[in-house]
């Protein structure tokens, strides 16, 4: 019975050894726990101000806070994990190899991933715009965190990775606002020409899209077989240009015909063999 009670003893002055050695370490780790948990609220709601005024896609801005949050109790379990004796060699270097096999099986949608962040953050557009890129033209839709949807003018939708639109060129036809429209006409040359292009200025500056400041330019740019091509540049608003284009066409068309503005005359030269 002694040596039972004896080992009964023993075994209870062990525990109270294990508790007295152990309970500061418990102590201390849920302290840090619950500390670093604290600090991961806080932290996460100062970086969701932080987004706010950087007025980054709520899409961007949530995916952002969930990966910092998981990111950082990560490590503070590790660090917990550490202070209760838990050996953390090991489970780090599993997620070491966790986290590079992951990376090496999503290559391509990190890479689209990381495009979508730089786009999101820098802006080079912004949905709404008309933008061309990867050989693609249209009206952005939608900027998702791995792709960018487009809008064609022939209401196609075309789904663009963003690895590869932020890193290649992006044209912005609606950054600035305002866009140059374009129109060549072909005159005779047999016309007074700075009549014709008097009578085209007057008549395209009552326009109402067409933007006066800057001025609409008319220019003869080339004169060939008895025909003068005549370059009307005129300034509109980006969604207008199209139609102000179209337009041109039509009040030349018009100022032709009141003015008796002469077409240039084809010419063919016949060889008889």
């Amino acid at each position: 019975m002694d040596s039972k009670f004896l080992n009964i003893e023993m075994h209870i002055e062990r525990f109270i050894s294990f508790l007295l050695d152990y309970t500061p370490r418990l102590i201390g780790a849920f302290l840090v726990l619950f500390v670093g948990l604290w600090l991961i609220k806080r932290f996460a709601k100062i970086a969701s101000k932080a987004m706010d005024k950087k007025d980054l896609d709520v899409s961007l801005r949530t995916f952002l806070l969930s990966l910092l949050s998981v990111g950082l109790k990560v490590i503070l379990i590790v660090t917990v994990a550490g202070m209760i004796g838990i050996g953390t060699t090991s489970f780090v270097t599993i997620l070491g190899a966790a986290g590079l096999a992951i990376g090496l099986a999503l290559q391509g949608s990190l890479s689209n991933f990381a495009g979508g962040v730089l786009l999101l953050v820098f802006k080079p557009y912004k949905v709404g715009d008309t933008i061309e890129t990867q050989g693609q033209i249209g009206r952005v839709t939608e900027i998702q965190v791995f792709n960018t949807l487009l809008l064609t003018s022939d209401l196609k939708t075309i789904i663009l990775p963003n690895g590869a639109v932020s890193n290649g060129t992006i044209v912005n036809y609606s950054k600035n606002g305002v866009l140059r429209g374009n129109v060549d006409l072909v005159v005779s040359a047999s016309n007074d020409i700075d009549k014709v292009k008097t009578l085209l200025f007057e008549s395209i500056s009552k326009h109402d899209l067409i933007i006066n400041d800057p001025k609409p330019e008319i220019f003869a740019i080339k004169i060939i077989d008895n025909a003068v091509t005549l370059s009307i540049k005129a300034y509109a608003k980006s969604e207008h240009i199209s139609q102000v284009n179209s337009d041109i066409v039509e009040i030349a068309k018009k100022v032709f015909d009141q003015h008796k503005i002469d077409a240039p005359i084809q010419m063919r030269m016949i060889h008889n063999v």
